[in-house]
């Protein structure tokens, strides 16, 4: 009889490891894209620094790295709760460890449709703008160097900001999910020798950003009111309507048959 209950301990330490690991990793995805992330790191590289010192008897290097902890705790709290409350509403709403395929699609038909027709109503009037949609990699470093929105995607607002002579005018629109994270956003320029010359800063700027991340960036021309997409270092210009629409789709719409869209495996490389 003995091996059996040392074949159930070794399960049920198996499971216990497995679930551990699931809900850090499920933790960390909810704080890619975001700078909790930065804490995260820190809090790893203290508790590494904590973990050797007791190794090594370093009694004055282990209390102060306990008294680091001690003080962290508190700081999360106060620091990054706006982060915490997040995640706590989409653990109540079930929203952390599963979306149906059906939502993620509700999502990405609602925010393209909106994307679209606010790009068609400022090419028609030649409206400049730019609207970048976060993918994998994380964004929010840039995100940080504009004006925070946190708005619902809507084709109403995204009118509104890019309309001339308004503060925000000449910046960049960042989208997360169905979010509009920051309006007024500066994006790092390309420095590709090979872009056509007659490209002004906005469309370097689109393609500097797809250089740097897989995000697609979506230009209205001032000039022209052609629309254009660029995405990993190429531009697709001169797009209509239908072609900006499948080509939108194609690129946020959740694979078939899966538990989740691209917007949830990214966490967003966090930037």
């Amino acid at each position: 009889m003995g091996p059996i209950p040392n074949l159930l301990d070794y399960l049920s330490d198996a499971i216990d490891i497995l679930l551990v690991t699931y809900l850090i990793y499920k933790l960390i995805m909810v704080l890619r894209g975001t700078r909790a992330i930065q804490l995260f790191k820190g809090i790893i590289v203290i508790v590494a620094t904590w973990l050797l010192s007791t190794y090594f008897e370093l009694r004055t290097l282990q209390w102060l790295m306990s008294q680091a902890l001690n003080i962290g705790v508190l700081a999360i709290l106060i620091i990054f709760q706006p982060e915490l409350r997040r995640a706590l509403e989409q653990l109540g709403r079930g929203r952390l460890f599963s979306r149906s395929n059906q939502a993620e699609e509700q999502v990405a038909l609602q925010v393209v449709g909106d994307i679209v027709k606010s790009v068609q109503y400022m090419a028609k009037r030649r409206i400049g703008a730019l609207i970048v949609v976060e993918k994998e990699t994380g964004l929010s470093d840039y995100v940080e160097t504009g004006i925070a929105i946190n708005g619902k995607v809507s084709s109403e607002l995204l009118i509104n900001i890019f309309i001339p002579n308004t503060p925000l005018h000449d910046g960049a629109v960042i989208v997360r999910q169905d979010l509009i994270m920051a309006a007024g956003c500066y994006l790092p320029l390309s420095e590709n020798p090979m872009i056509n010359k007659e490209l002004g800063t906005r469309h370097r700027a689109g393609i500097g950003m797809s250089e740097v991340s897989d995000a697609l960036s979506i230009i209205v021309s001032e000039e022209t009111g052609q629309v254009s997409v660029a995405k990993n270092s190429e531009l697709s210009r001169d797009l209509s309507e239908d072609q900006l629409r499948e080509f939108l789709m194609l690129e946020l719409q959740p694979p078939p048959k899966t538990n989740g869209s691209i917007w949830q495996r990214r966490g967003k490389k966090n930037g």
